[in-house]
């Protein structure tokens, strides 16, 4: 008895533990990839580049920045709800964040490339 409590201790422990180094990673990503994009776009400008070319790789850098950490946000998420907190209420809650997330991805895909997801690249 004492092991399967210890077991599904050490799982829920795994299971917290991998879900805040996706949370940190998720940050990581999207702080990183605003300051990379930022740095990128100062060099653009100073190189004479003009000014929409600049701004729209900006954004396009900092909108892939974004889907990726949302990306690992929503993991985390999961597990966070799945393997620790698996009541209705946060299945609910989960269930609310993936559809706000899903739907910023969704934009977001389509501002950046001017088609939705599930459209061929080639239409």
């Amino acid at each position: 008895m004492n092991s399967i409590i210890y077991k599904s201790l050490m799982e829920k422990e795994i299971a917290e533990i991998g879900s805040k180094i996706l949370q940190i990673a998720g940050i990581i990503v999207i702080v990183a990839g605003g300051v990379y994009s930022s740095i990128k776009f100062l060099f653009q400008k100073i190189k004479k580049n003009t000014s929409d070319d600049a701004f729209k790789s900006y954004r396009h850098q900092l909108g892939k920045s974004i889907l990726l950490g949302l990306e690992f946000l929503v993991g985390a998420d999961i597990i966070q709800t799945v393997a620790l907190d698996l009541d209705f209420y946060s299945l609910g809650v989960l269930a609310v964040i993936i559809v706000i997330r899903t739907f910023l991805s969704f934009t977001l895909e389509l501002e950046l490339s001017g088609k939705w997801p599930w459209q061929s690249r080639k239409e």
